[in-house]
């Protein structure tokens, strides 16, 4: 049987804490090779440590949007900064460095079943430690302890040891969080995460980013679709339409109307998370 796992700092008390980085996005153009417009003339300025609700519906350019600020998405045309670091110039070990410094969480929770939490979440260290310790597995006792903290801040270190498959939808959201929280990160950036999750594990996930955000000081920027999640838990609301934005304001002041602006139709049923 394997060894009880301990977090290795005080609840509260961040572990590598680093300061977090702002996103500046200037006159953002992404065209896909299909002539897709994906997002048309974006500029927005994020200041460090705010936590950012991202909305709009299928196709409006959120996930690229969201994807723009690692280099998962290149940019046609503008500059994207994080951090004071220019995306769009970053190449190579450049840009694996950036992206080793934001966390990114996806809808999918992209784990390996067939690992256990643990080595899950220990991926997160990858950037942080020398290729052949990655290749051989030899994690040393810090990484170990930052993982199990990061655990520990999302109610997961109890299942460590068991394997990624054998937990739900939610629990596997929650590893998917300690793994990005297991960089370290000065940005969080999180795709849909709740999209397939019921109403209380939802709101249990969005929790879960807004006290990352409020404790460590983390940049948190969120895509949802639902407009009762990002009223609750953003600061701050993005509304983006055919790959422009359309709002950008407080998100608990966002009636049912700019919804409705940012939507182009009418407020429907399956707009609302619910309870």
């Amino acid at each position: 049987m394997s060894a009880p796992l301990t977090s290795a700092a005080p609840a509260g008390t961040p572990a590598g804490a680093a300061a977090p980085w702002p996103v500046r996005l200037r006159d953002v153009v992404v065209r896909y090779p299909n002539g897709v417009v994906a997002l048309d003339g974006v500029s927005l300025d994020i200041a460090a440590g705010e936590m950012v609700a991202v909305v709009g519906l299928s196709g409006s350019g959120k996930s690229s949007l969201i994807r723009t600020l690692n280099g998962l998405v290149p940019v046609t045309s503008g500059t994207v900064e994080v951090g004071g670091h220019d995306v769009t110039a970053a190449r190579g070990r450049a840009l694996r460095a950036l992206r080793g410094e934001v966390g990114m969480i996806f809808q999918g929770f992209n784990l390996a079943g067939r690992a256990t939490v643990l080595q899950n979440v220990l991926v997160g260290r990858v950037a942080h430690a020398p290729a052949w310790r990655t290749l051989l597995g030899a994690h040393t006792a810090a990484d170990t302890a930052v993982a199990a903290e990061a655990l520990d801040r999302v109610g997961m270190l109890d299942r460590a040891w068991h394997r990624a498959a054998h937990l739900s939808g939610g629990q596997q959201q929650r590893v998917a969080i300690a793994r990005a929280l297991a960089q370290q990160p000065r940005a969080v950036l999180a795709d849909e995460p709740v999209a397939s999750l019921d109403p209380p594990t939802a709101h249990g996930v969005m929790a879960d980013l807004r006290r990352i955000n409020r404790d460590l000081g983390i940049t948190v920027l969120v895509n949802l679709h639902l407009l009762d999640l990002a009223r609750e838990y953003g600061t701050r609301l993005i509304g983006l339409r055919a790959g422009q934005v359309v709002y950008d304001g407080s998100a608990a002041d966002a009636s049912d109307r700019v919804f409705e602006d940012i939507y182009g139709r009418s407020i429907r049923p399956d707009d609302v998370l619910g309870t």
